[in-house]
């Protein structure tokens, strides 16, 4: 059998593990066929447990933007761990780290480490309900943030001003106050807007239904909604945070947020998290101030010292013009395959999504109207070609630093085949 060892492994897990996964997507119920179990990474490309070599455009959901195993990363890792691997307590790594993110983003004064993108929105959201005294926050559909109860929301049909639950276990009393509004629509977020809530929560330029950039106004727009009616904007930079620029997508648009939530770059493919923001709201903070959050890892020393690795390497050497050049690069070579009436690809810095079956996905009706049929087909035949893709039509593809022109030059190649194969246009 040629994924022997993967089948093996896959019958094991299912006997151990909800679903033999420890995070739905790597099931690819999305896609169809068993899941491959990875074995090693290295530079652009990931080699399965039976052998299988593929260029990877996963980068374990965006945090290794210079690619599998930096050398630099990896000594980093390895000193620090001969000194011990967990202390639950203070260490110079964390204060450097936290110095390093607030240089980098001049929205945050002040900055607390976590150890996941939902520990980082679920801690700046409690803040944000203790800094206004009100209850309610707006997100919107499509874009997703960590699986606190709250956030496990979706949209009814259009904007609603109540959420509906997106998973059992979370209580209709919980959900409703989360209120849903259209991404790309500053009217569905004025008509939510009111003196109960406390925040609004959103990816600057949304990942996690495929790549939908922000119109121009916008983010803006947001900004002055949240400053006439007194609620907190929080910018979701988790994914493009650090991706996009040093100082995230907020630097580039030029849009301040109140807090910010960060992760996957600054752990530098280990576990981490942050938030931050003003003073005067991180001042409220436990133990400076009456806002509870804890965590005996946040700060932990291995994803400390991956991460300030990471961080010196954008400083030392900024990857931005040379992940444009790549990203650009492979956006037009699969455009020159695509017929006008196929779908589109949508691209800010390295971060891209094809979608088949529309011309333009500006909010979350938009990408369900995507042909996930065709991407299905799609997905397996690029894994059959070598070329490892996220197991959704709805994710977002990731460029990194390691991929060279001659690897985004075999990819294209790959993915005409695979579209002649199985997603005839």
């Amino acid at each position: 059998m040629p994924n022997e060892i993967s089948e093996r492994l896959r019958r094991s897990a299912e006997q151990v593990i909800p679903g033999g996964v420890n995070s739905p997507v790597r099931a690819w119920n999305a896609v169809g066929g068993a899941t491959r179990f990875v074995k090693s990474g290295s530079g652009a490309r990931i080699t399965d447990v039976d052998g299988r070599s593929y260029l990877d455009y996963v980068g374990s959901w965006g945090p290794l933007i210079h690619g599998h195993a930096p050398r630099e990363v990896r000594d980093a890792v390895s000193a620090t761990l001969a000194s011990g691997t967990s202390f639950g307590a203070s260490t110079s790594g964390e204060v450097s780290l936290a110095q390093k993110i607030c240089e980098f983003f001049a929205s945050i004064e002040s900055v607390r480490l976590v150890s996941s993108g939902t520990e980082a929105t679920m801690s700046a959201l409690r803040l944000a309900r203790a800094a206004t005294g009100r209850s309610s926050i707006i997100k919107f559909a499509g874009c997703y943030h960590g699986h606190a109860d709250g956030l496990l929301v979706r949209a009814g049909s259009g904007a609603t001003t109540l959420g509906v639950p997106d998973s059992l276990g979370v209580p209709p009393e919980v959900a409703r106050l989360t209120r849903v509004a259209r991404y790309n629509d500053l009217d569905s977020v004025a008509a939510l807007c009111d003196d109960a809530v406390a925040a609004i929560i959103v990816e600057p330029v949304a990942g996690n239904m495929g790549v939908v950039p922000p119109v121009d106004g916008f983010l803006a727009g947001l900004r002055r909604l949240a400053d006439r009616t007194g609620v907190l904007l929080v910018f979701d930079e988790v994914i493009s945070g650090f991706r996009l620029s040093r100082g995230g997508y907020q630097e580039i648009c030029g849009v301040t947020p109140d807090l910010t939530c960060l992760g996957k770059v600054i752990g530098g493919g280990l576990p981490v998290g942050a938030y931050g923001g003003r003073a005067d709201l991180m001042g409220m903070l436990a133990p400076a101030g009456p806002v509870y959050q804890a965590g005996t890892l946040s700060g932990n020393p291995l994803a400390v010292a991956a991460g300030l690795a990471t961080l010196a390497l954008l400083e030392r050497d900024p990857p931005y013009e040379r992940l444009e050049r790549s990203a650009a690069r492979l956006q037009a070579g699969i455009e020159s395959l695509l017929a006008p009436s196929a779908g589109c690809v949508q691209r800010v810095g390295s971060m891209l999504t094809l979608f088949f079956g529309v011309r333009e996905v500006r909010c979350y009706e938009d990408a369900l109207a995507a042909d996930t049929e065709r991407f299905a087909r799609f997905f397996r035949a690029c894994l059959d070609e070598g070329v490892w893709l996220p197991p959704s039509q709805f994710e977002t593809w990731f460029v990194s630093t390691a991929h060279t022109d001659a690897d985004i030059d075999e990819t294209i190649e790959a993915l005409g085949r695979a579209l002649r194969a199985r997603a005839p246009i």
